[in-house]
């Protein structure tokens, strides 16, 4: 069997979620297919790697840096390599990613609580009491990744569910082969490497292209934006119908007399609902004006110059 191109295969998550488990279950199967494995534990590796290093976060990126070198070395000389380590922090997985070429992170995730319960070793009760300083998981934080291939759940995943599922992303990368896997897990298994729109699931879209979309999923502009362009319309249609009207006949001339004469008059001919009419008086029967009456005296003093 023609050797395929080696790869290193990343287990992170926190002490005791079964990175070393996984680690070994796969290791031993790739065997199976005459594949040279070599596994990276970080319990191991302490002394040859990093012994004087404390558990700061520098020097715990610094462990990191470590393994990732030796790991690439090994995959590029065609060795599959499985590290198992806690690696907390997710700047120096990225590091690790961009520089080991055939690359795969598998994410072993299990809740705090589980991991106390089932602790044998006694360090996160020690953690707790505060025995154990700068304590992953406790007293220092554990950056999950978001970029990981595989996410295995090992609190309610068996082994051979998380090592199937493994196993599955590395035909998929091409990192094995389907007549290794027909070995290995005894039926055919078909590469399905990710389509689009598993990959537009997994990576949310940007707010800018959401914003677009709502933005033409808006409905017309609303009744009160359209008022103004209404009264707009309106305005002339007033100003022709206005001028289209004929102009009101002018009023015949009513001497300023007779229209002075005739208010009094209209307003002492309206009775008022249930009153009796008044006569008229006297003075208001005369039609003559009162100064014809001062002719005669003009005539009967002339006549008196004259005698």
């Amino acid at each position: 069997m023609a050797q395929s191109p080696g790869f290193t295969l990343w287990l992170t998550g926190m002490s005791g979620t079964g990175k070393s488990t996984l680690a070994n279950y796969i290791a031993a199967r790739l065997r199976q297919v005459g594949r040279p494995v070599e596994v990276l534990d970080e319990g191991e590796q302490e002394e040859a790697l990093w012994a004087g290093l404390g558990e700061t976060k520098e020097e715990r990126n610094a462990i990191v840096r470590r393994l990732g070198h030796v790991a690439g070395l090994l995959s590029r000389n065609g060795v599959a390599t499985l590290v198992a380590a806690v690696s907390p922090y997710k700047s120096s997985r990225d590091e690790n990613r961009r520089s080991v070429h055939r690359y795969l992170e598998v994410y072993v995730d299990c809740p705090t609580e589980t991991l106390i319960a089932r602790d044998t070793t006694g360090r996160y009760k020690r953690a707790l009491g505060g025995e154990i300083p700068n304590f992953i998981g406790i007293t220092e934080p554990y950056e999950p990744p978001n970029s990981a291939e595989v996410i295995i759940h090992s609190d309610t995943e068996a082994v051979e569910e998380g090592g199937l599922r493994i196993f599955q992303s590395l035909l998929d990368l091409g990192y094995v082969t389907p007549d290794e896997l027909k070995i290995i897990t005894g039926k055919k298994m078909v590469a399905q490497p990710p389509t689009l729109e598993k990959v537009e699931k997994k990576a949310p879209k940007p707010k800018v292209v959401v914003a677009e979309k709502a933005a033409k999923a808006k409905p017309a502009a609303p009744e009160k934006a359209s008022k103004p362009k209404v009264a707009a319309v309106k305005a002339p249609v007033a100003k022709k119908a206005a001028a289209a009207r004929p102009a009101p006949k002018p009023a015949k001339a009513v001497s300023k007399a007779s229209s002075k004469s005739s208010k009094p008059a209209a307003k002492a001919s309206a009775p008022t609902k249930g009153a009796k009419a008044r006569p008229v008086s006297r003075a208001a029967r005369v039609s003559k004006p009162a100064p014809a009456k001062a002719a005669p005296k003009k005539a009967a003093a002339a006549k008196r110059k004259s005698r």
